[in-house]
């Protein structure tokens, strides 16, 4: 989108959509999401370090959010084996929660709106599936239980092969879910800023009477947006645990 349609042309992206739009921010090839992944792991790491070495307020508050990761996603889908995964759940939850917070800071941006982003989280969630599931029953077993109890032989390849489809499956919805979650807040707030440019583009008078209506709308999606956050990191890491559990106790 232009203004003038010569000389100073106004990038709509760049001006509304830098949350989502990846671009360089050095030299040697580093892009904006990638700044904030990494802003996103020191954070991360700084909560737990700090909270593990000091007594106050932060130790608190992080131990009852340990103990609401153990008691509503590890403990129901992992059983006794939820004090073994907890520290990698809780790591998840918190580095996706910080990466889609900083897409609501100014000039910030929502790695998790990233497919490449999203995809890598997922392979990790993929490779910790069949690594449990061959740490705890071996290799040949744990194939073995791809297949329910009770399949007819002759039915096996067929069912094998669904349900080998299926752990792909999980893998590409988890990238795809939180994705389109973070990127679609993102777009709507952009849809309703870029309103009031389309209005103002008619007449004054018209960017003036829609202004504070859209402007309203996307603080209300806003304030949405934060609430979406956090339930994004929520479900992503419960799936993790669910799917992993499965591995573990397939006859559950």
């Amino acid at each position: 989108m232009t203004e003038g349609g010569h000389g100073g042309a106004l990038d709509f992206s760049e001006i509304l959509g830098h949350h989502l739009v990846d671009h360089k921010v050095a030299a040697i090839g580093l892009t904006k999401h990638m700044l904030m992944i990494a802003i996103a792991a020191f954070l991360t790491a700084a909560v737990i370090i700090t909270a593990a070495r000091t007594r106050g307020r932060l130790r608190t508050a992080v131990e009852a959010f340990i103990a609401f990761i153990r008691k509503d996603i590890a403990d129901p889908a992992l059983g006794d084996d939820a004090g073994f995964y907890l520290p990698y759940l809780l790591t998840l939850f918190v580095f996706i929660l910080i990466m889609n917070l900083l897409g609501l800071i100014p000039s910030g941006a929502t790695p998790t709106g990233n497919i490449s982003v999203t995809l890598s989280l997922s392979l990790l969630t993929f490779v910790l599936i069949h690594g449990a599931g061959v740490m705890r029953h071996g290799l040949g077993h744990h194939l073995k239980n791809f297949v329910p109890h009770g399949v007819p032989w002759w039915a096996w390849p067929l069912v094998w092969a669904i349900e080998a489809m299926g752990y792909l499956t999980k893998a590409i919805a988890l990238c795809i879910r939180l994705f389109a979650n973070m990127t679609a807040g993102h777009m709507v707030i952009l849809l309703f800023l870029g309103l009031i440019l389309l209005a103002g583009q008619t007449s004054l008078w018209s960017g003036l009477v829609v202004a504070p209506i859209a402007v309203g709308l996307a603080v209300g999606l806003y304030a949405l947006e934060l609430i979406v956050a956090l339930i994004q990191a929520y479900v992503f890491t419960m799936l993790t645990a669910i799917f992993v559990g499965g591995a573990l106790h397939p006859e559950h």
